[in-house]
């Protein structure tokens, strides 16, 4: 199993989770179909002119109905963010299987989850709505819109993020693992976040690529390793850029300049983000933003349940970053700017808003980083509900994950000011173009959305994909048929065996000889073993002699006149040749093989000898 990503736009049909209870949230309208069964009723609230659900939030999982999770032997996951499904595939479904990722993978998504739990923990709803998932037909958009919306589930305890970690086998970059002996995968760099990695899917003959969430960018992590990926027989993309109309430097610029303009005239910056990933870019860049515009005299609060540990985990992971961020651990330097932040007092970590320690500290104008970046639940929600109704505040939207519009919705009307600059360091189009004209794949498969346009841009032909017509397109809960075979396997010999043959020199650098023994499969693992006293009747139907080589026609042709088949017909058909002896038999010759077609049994044995 490739990856086991959390879809979270189902969240975006749910109120937020405020801190304290909130009079705005609370007096919204309760709205109610006509001929709606009364179950219904308490379920749905309106918000400028949109329809919301107003209970904990749910999350579209991985679909278990094609796959038995119990039969999945290994789950290889490329990021953090490509994790957060795990509990829910992994416990209560049988999975016995391991989960192959990254030590800084296992240890910031566990973060990730820790700080999703927190969230929705300290924010409990007093029900949990599910009339409404039987009703959809009658509800408007956007919400009558909502895929498999009866699979969608609750969030998970700390205890499930425990248990599905607990499957977990630690890989390093480079490293063999083997797969039930039938496979061997290996975990390369793929320059998205820390930690980050594309698998290379080899058997002893064959080879798989799977390339997901990947940047040619400069940045913090460790840059792109794409040597191991050339020549694959299968290169499977996904993962490619949310919003490719944008461009990264520019998105940075934009949000340093707009933070730096909203301070000035006294107002307070907001950034819903995640505790890990490009806020680490962030920091960097606006405090030297800050430095030059003489605005270092502006706090920025870092605020997370797990901020504290991933400014930690930023710092130990050395050897994953970037080799200019590794030459500053090498010279005893922070690889990050942000722990000179921290010491200098410029950048400031809490848990949450109300620790003693972020009162005291707290003063406006500020800029406050924290989550969630959907605005369902996290301090984001409680900030907007506090400086909601200045102008002078702003809020910037820098994941390019969740629609900015849609998170605000259950906020309207709102008088701060939204930014739109999300920051996608994962390949656009045209850099994936050039990836895979460099890599060279046998096969290419790619999600048929990248064959379009995107819906924010559907005028821009240019951010498709052009492929060719070896490629292959699949589309959610589709089945699709790769065409890749194992046409030769590997056999070990044991040395009993191989000291008993007698190779003869066929022609330079080629040996042959015949080999009589036992094909033993263990594990996926072929071994040819000397034919014991158990199995030596197996002798009585050792043929005399092997052929070998190619079979020449016209002798054959010959050999069978001189057996008394009289007037053979040779003829030419597609990939063979087909030899016609009358009534009795057609003898039907490939490049790899000789068939006998014929209902008389004296007769096929005649040819055969």
């Amino acid at each position: 199993m490739l990856d086991c990503g959390l879809d979270m736009t189902s969240i975006m049909h749910f109120l937020p989770l405020p801190l304290v209870p909130s009079q705005r949230l609370n007096t919204l309208n309760y709205w109610m179909p006509r001929d709606a069964d009364l179950q219904l009723e308490g379920e749905l609230r309106e918000c400028a002119n949109r329809i919301f659900i107003d209970s904990p939030p749910e999350f579209k999982t991985p679909s278990s109905g094609f796959l038995d999770y119990s039969e999945v032997d290994v789950i290889l996951v490329s990021n953090y963010l490509s994790m957060l499904a795990l509990p829910f595939v992994t416990n209560g479904t049988g999975f016995k299987g391991v989960v192959l990722m990254t030590e800084p993978t296992m240890q910031i998504g566990r973060l990730f989850m820790e700080e999703l739990v927190t969230f929705i923990d300290r924010s409990p709803k007093a029900k949990h709505a599910y009339h409404w998932k039987n009703n959809l037909r009658i509800l408007p958009q956007p919400l009558n819109e909502a895929k498999s919306a009866k699979a969608w589930q609750l969030a998970y305890n700390m205890k499930a993020v425990n248990e599905s970690l607990s499957h977990v086998q630690i890989v390093a970059y480079n490293e063999k693992i083997d797969v039930c002996g039938a496979l061997k995968v290996t975990a390369v760099s793929s320059g998205f976040c820390l930690g980050s990695c594309n698998w290379v899917i080899t058997s002893d003959h064959e080879k798989v690529a799977y390339l997901s969430g990947s940047s040619t960018l400069t940045t913090h992590p460790r840059p792109i390793e794409k040597a191991s990926l050339k020549g694959a027989d299968v290169l499977l993309m996904t993962g490619l850029n949310h919003t490719p109309i944008y461009n990264p430097d520019t998105m940075i610029g934009e949000f340093c300049l707009a933070v730096s303009q909203t301070v000035r005239n006294g107002g307070c910056a907001l950034v819903p983000c995640y505790p890990s990933g490009v806020v680490y870019d962030l920091f960097e860049c606006l405090s030297n933003h800050l430095d030059n515009v003489n605005l270092l005299y502006v706090p920025m609060y870092f605020i997370s349940p797990v901020a504290d540990s991933s400014l930690a985990y930023s710092n130990i992971f050395s050897e994953w970053l970037s080799s200019g961020k590794q030459g500053k651990v090498y010279q005893m330097e922070d690889p990050f700017p942000h722990a000179h932040l921290i010491r200098t007092g410029r950048l400031k970590a809490f848990k949450n808003i109300y620790s003693d320690a972020f009162n005291a500290e707290f003063r406006q104008p500020c800029i406050v980083f924290c989550g969630h970046p959907s605005l369902r639940f996290g301090d984001a929600v409680h900030f907007i509900e506090m400086w909601g109704n200045n102008p002078l505040n702003a809020i910037l939207f820098t994941e390019p994950e969740f629609d900015f519009v849609d998170a605000l919705a259950p906020f309207q009307p709102l008088a701060m000011r939204p930014v739109n600059c999300p920051i996608d360091t994962s390949l656009n189009f045209n850099q994936a173009k050039i990836l895979i004209s460099d890599l060279k794949p046998n096969k290419l498969i790619v999600p048929e959305v990248y064959l379009r346009p995107p819906a924010t841009a559907p005028h821009r032909t240019d951010l498709v994909l052009d492929v060719d017509e070896k490629t292959l397109t699949y589309s959610e809960n589709e089945f699709l048929n790769v065409g890749l075979k194992r046409h030769m396997e590997t056999v070990q010999l044991t040395p009993e065996l191989a000291a008993s043959l007698n190779p003869v020199a066929v022609k330079p650098n080629l040996n042959a000889t015949s080999v009589t023994a036992v094909l033993c499969e263990q594990d996926n693992r072929y071994t040819l073993k000397p034919v014991d006293e158990e199995t030596e009747n197996i002798r009585q139907n050792i043929p005399p002699s092997y052929l070998y080589g190619s079979l020449s026609i016209d002798d054959f042709v010959q050999r069978l006149a001189q057996a008394g088949f009289t007037d053979p017909k040779v003829e030419e058909d597609i990939g063979c040749t087909l030899i016609n002896l009358k009534d009795e038999a057609v003898v039907q010759i490939k490049e790899n093989s000789t068939h006998i077609i014929t209902s008389k049994r004296k007769i096929r044995e005649k040819l055969r000898d």
